[in-house]
């Protein structure tokens, strides 16, 4: 063998290691140019309807999910917390729920349970008086910075508002409204969509 074509095939294995390490280049470049394009799982994240296991939730237990940044609670209320809610009205700022319908509360939800079923709330945890976020008062019974007769709901420690276990605020107090209940469905009988209903994403 010549040394012309010992020369030619060392030129042809070095010639195609250079297209092999350019084609992965490319196809990683190419990779990384097209991801730009998709939406990123915390963008996704942030925007997207949130699927929520609700199977094996006992009755008076809270979740918590996060939606759009935002804390997001299902409550799963108790026979006693749902029979309690009709008689909280005269008490109640907007029993039924008639202050900014639009935005607050989907037509679904414009009942003294504010859900789609009755033992099941689902509300944004966030104070409609300053956007703080309101902490779990469950149990009924006298407690601090809470009346005697307190029946079971939240309440935010920053100015004191209460809401009962639908998330409607008390009267005379900071909060002008009740809790937001976002857009939501059942996609089955244990599993919540937060996010979306039969008319759409939120």
């Amino acid at each position: 063998m010549s040394n012309d074509k010992q020369v030619d095939s060392g030129r042809r294995v070095l010639l195609a290691a250079t297209c092999a390490a350019g084609g992965v280049a490319g196809l990683a470049t190419a990779g990384a140019f097209v991801s730009t394009f998709q939406p990123s799982e915390r963008a996704k994240a942030a925007g997207a309807p949130v699927e929520v296991d609700i199977a094996g939730m006992a009755p008076g237990e809270l979740k918590t999910v996060e939606w759009r940044g935002k804390p997001v609670w299902i409550l799963k209320r108790s026979p006693e917390m749902v029979s309690a809610l009709p008689k909280l009205d005269d008490q109640l700022a907007d029993p039924k729920s008639q202050r900014n319908p639009d935005e607050l509360t989907p037509e679904y939800a414009r009942n003294e349970y504010r859900s789609i079923k009755p033992d099941i709330l689902v509300a944004v945890g966030i104070c409609t008086h300053l956007g703080c976020s309101p902490t779990t008062k469950l149990q009924p019974g006298p407690q601090p910075s809470l009346p005697d007769d307190w029946q079971g709901g939240f309440l935010c420690p920053c100015h004191g508002s209460t809401f009962d276990m639908a998330g409607r605020v008390y009267k005379n107090k900071p909060a002008p409204d009740n809790l937001q209940v976002p857009r939501h469905m059942y996609a089955g009988d244990t599993k919540l969509v937060i996010g979306k209903d039969e008319k759409g994403e939120a």
